[in-house]
């Protein structure tokens, strides 16, 4: 089994980004997003239009100052490697105990992974899904797509 880092938020988080489960390479680094061919920390930069630090407490202050609240939709699982189609035994996270503590309008998946757990886990909570910024979608990248979350941080 492996699990998921603890969820970043704070009360004022007006946006949360579910991911999947953590790759191999950030499990090993100890943060969301390390792979340094994943393009979650550019394109949050480019949404926010700040450079996001590179050490983890830098991105943890960046991501309370941007009101972006961030977890994985699973909070553990089974998985060889660090592809989403290796997944298997889901245990969702708790996605409604975040949304209680924060001021979150919009909740977005990084791909379908993350839609497909969370809303077979929570029905009845809106889902926005998004490409996945994973180096593995890189055929199907529209970041385009991310930047509409510019308009829920303002």
């Amino acid at each position: 089994m492996i699990y998921s880092f603890t969820p970043i938020y704070d009360k004022d988080s007006k946006i949360l980004i579910l991911g999947s489960m953590a790759s191999v390479e950030s499990l090993k680094q100890g943060f969301y997003y390390m792979h340094p061919r994943n393009r979650f920390w550019t394109t949050i930069g480019k949404i926010t239009g700040k450079t996001v630090p590179d050490d983890i407490d830098g991105k943890i202050a960046f991501l309370h100052d941007n009101h972006i609240a961030l977890m994985d939709s699973i909070y553990s699982c089974e998985r060889e490697g660090s592809l989403d189609s290796a997944i298997k035994d889901v245990i969702p996270s708790d996605i409604p105990a975040v949304l209680a503590k924060t001021n979150v309008k919009a909740v977005f998946c990084n791909g379908k992974k993350s839609y497909a757990v969370a809303k077979k886990a929570y029905p009845d909570i809106d889902f926005k899904c998004l490409p996945s910024t994973s180096p593995a979608n890189a055929g199907a990248w529209k970041e385009e797509e991310w930047l509409k979350l510019r308009e829920y941080l303002n």
